[in-house]
């Protein structure tokens, strides 16, 4: 079982990373501790396996990729928000931002951000733009 550790009075933002790289998921573990009250719960390597643990481990906040094996960053983020109503999603890839950033706010993503510019600053902007109040 993983527990929480509380930052200050806010509990930390509980994170699960989706990603069949494990480089980037090593890189992605990194941006997160870097981020002040954000802390990594989870880690999978394929959509449905991100379906799963999200429904086990109830995150705050999803960082996943577009290209997965068996089914896409994009259904398994439709599945997740079925299930959630309070889960926040952010999708990453390497293609660009105007091509995907449309089809992440179809799919029920709160952004869209290039692994090329993802980083801690882009991290809790995009917390701070979509969290729920």
């Amino acid at each position: 079982m993983i527990e929480v550790d509380e930052v200050g009075p806010n509990p930390a933002v509980r994170v699960l990373i989706v990603d069949d790289q494990p480089p980037f998921r090593l890189a992605a573990r990194m941006v997160v501790e870097a981020t002040d009250g954000f802390e990594v719960v989870g880690e999978a390597e394929s959509g449905e396996e991100g379906v799963e643990l999200a429904e086990r481990l109830h995150p705050d906040l999803v960082l996943m990729d577009v290209n997965l094996p068996g089914i896409n960053g994009l259904d398994a983020t439709r599945r997740i928000l079925e299930g959630s109503d309070r889960v926040v999603i952010l999708l990453l890839s390497t293609y660009e931002e105007e091509e995907y950033g449309p089809r992440a706010a179809e799919s029920g993503a709160a952004a869209y951000i290039p692994k090329s510019s993802f980083g801690p600053d882009r991290l809790a902007a995009a917390w701070d733009a979509a969290r729920p109040a």
